[in-house]
């Protein structure tokens, strides 16, 4: 009996193995004929995206700029007013350097970082999350030359929207602006101070010195706006026509106190997160949106997920109330409220907060969803809203319904998300993707030039903004693909920063799911 059940087991391993490979076969045919019809590879959406920064970058471009199209640019930033401000980040299709959405986009690739690392690190994308990162923080650290001194912006976007020319060919305005104590902004340095005390975990491991730096800037720039209190576009006017602070500074202090304490343990900015709470208006906020503007939804969401540490129990009746605000947020966007609270939705379910650039709305909602929804399953709760319970599980498989629609599975049946998919915006309103590129077009072009003869071209911009998400649709899911739409075809650095997180997140979905196949194909085979 002992010698046939050895000579039977390979015959049930052959039958096995030939099973599994018949049932891999189907699955690889499934997915081939899903991607055709609506199934998305969320893997290639996040290379894609990534890609998207290097496009972004202004200053002297490294030896592996993976986007080709694209040359030096802004050289003598800074140069005026004696300060070397060359580098970060253009922030949409234009070229000023706007420090508070420029610090909110690298705060949010820092966070997807440190939530979901190993995953870019599995997909081989890890590395340019950390350059796309980098590329902002050591601009960061120019900008911050002492103390009490930030500079929060260069180029003047009035005289910038003037011109459409490519950013190697700039004869706008580079003068550069500053915050001080004598002129102060405590959003922007509250929101730099987040930025770099977030990268500072992610830099941790691989580069401790580098991640010590950022840490000492951070806690010098939290303490400067903390103490030096005003909102930096009453301090700089230029900035108030294009990112001005609606929600004041309160947020954005609370904010940087929040992952300066994430990044050291230390009590004491624990002890502001909590004191300051009512102050700073972090439990009288009930939010629907979370952006480069808006911190408090942010802010509460992480305040909450320390409540069942063991170590803030003297602090849970406030990060009760906090948390209390973080569900109003999320129940909001999961359209779980009541008294007409929550986030209205397109006819074909996108979440709609605006008419200018709401696809900035859908990718930070659809981040914290993400991450809220582990948190939960860590901690085996569901979401508690006036309208019903929601399981992690519903909150994930909402925020992957937001994403499958920007990557293409719309009324429009287009990608939002540049070069991804069969369909995507082709004219977007870039100034250096709707212009021949600087590498094969080398003979300059003017300010007004650029208006004349490649603005209003009815053509597609010669080169691709690959990973770029766009505005999008309006409240009816109608787009309109023309370079003069801004409102629908410009794109921003902090729209696409946190799909980063979200996209390292459905990869994982995926591959659980295909763990879960197998096992249940060997449990069925065992019976």
């Amino acid at each position: 009996m002992t010698v046939m059940d050895h000579r039977h087991k390979p015959c049930h391993f052959l039958l096995l193995l030939l099973l599994l490979i018949t049932v891999f076969s189907a699955v690889l045919a499934g997915v081939s004929s899903e991607t055709d019809v609506g199934g998305f590879d969320y893997g290639e959406a996040l290379s894609k995206s990534l890609l998207y920064f290097e496009a972004q970058r202004s200053g002297r471009l490294p030896y592996n700029q993976r986007v080709t199209w694209r040359d030096h640019s802004g050289l003598t930033d800074g140069l005026e007013q004696g300060v070397d401000l060359v580098g970060g980040y253009h922030d949409a299709g234009d070229h000023v350097k706007f420090g508070l959405p420029m610090a909110f986009t690298v705060t949010m690739l820092s966070w997807s970082v440190i939530e979901y690392g190993d995953t870019l690190a599995s997909t081989g994308e890890l590395s340019h999350a950390l350059e796309a990162i980098k590329w902002g923080t050591d601009y960061f650290i120019k900008a911050h030359t002492s103390p009490n001194v930030l500079w929060a912006e260069v180029g003047d976007g009035d005289t910038d929207h003037y011109c459409w020319q490519r950013p190697e060919d700039m004869t706008t305005s580079r003068r550069a602006f500053k915050i001080d104590e004598n002129n102060p902004g405590s959003d922007i340095a509250g929101e730099t101070a987040a930025a770099m005390a977030a990268a500072s975990i992610v830099f941790r491991s691989t580069n401790p010195h580098y991640s010590h730096l950022l840490l000492h800037h951070a806690q010098q720039l939290f303490e400067f706006g903390d103490k030096y209190r005003g909102k930096y576009d009453e301090s700089l006017k230029v900035v108030k026509s294009y990112y001005a602070s609606v929600s004041g500074y309160m947020d954005e202090l609370l904010w940087g106190a929040t992952w300066l304490y994430r990044a050291t343990d230390n009590e004491h900015y624990m002890s502001y997160v909590v004191d300051m709470a009512h102050q700073l208006g972090g439990l009288s906020w009930a939010m629907s949106e979370f952006s480069w503007d808006v911190k408090f939804a942010g802010v509460q969401l992480l305040a909450s997920m320390l409540l069942k540490e063991e170590k803030h129990k003297q602090h849970s009746k406030v990060l009760q109330q906090y948390k209390s605000k973080a569900d109003h947020y999320l129940c909001s966007i999961l359209n779980k409220n009541i008294n007409g609270t929550n986030v209205q939705r397109t006819p074909a379910g996108l979440l709609y907060v605006r008419q200018w650039n709401n696809m900035q709305y859908v990718s930070t909602a659809s981040f914290l969803l993400t991450v809220y929804s582990d948190h939960l399953r860590k901690s085996n709760t569901d979401l508690e809203c006036h309208e019903g319970t929601v399981t992690p599980d519903e909150m994930l498989g909402f925020a992957k319904s937001q994403i499958d629609y920007i990557l293409g599975s719309n009324p429009m049946e287009t990608s939002y998300l540049v070069g991804y998919g069969p369909k995507y915006p082709i004219r977007v309103h870039h100034r250096g993707a709707s212009i021949a590129s600087f590498k094969e077009h080398k003979g300059f072009i003017g300010c007004t030039q650029g208006y004349d003869n490649w603005y209003g071209r009815s053509e597609p911009n010669p080169s691709v903004l690959v990973g770029a998400l766009v505005g999008g649709p309006d409240d009816q899911d109608e787009f309109d693909d023309r370079r003069d739409n801004y409102v629908q075809t410009e794109a921003c650095t902090y729209n696409t920063a946190p799909l980063v997180g979200v996209f390292a997140r459905l990869i994982e979905l995926e591959e659980q799911k295909l763990e879960e196949e197998d096992v249940s194909l060997v449990a069925t085979y065992k019976r």
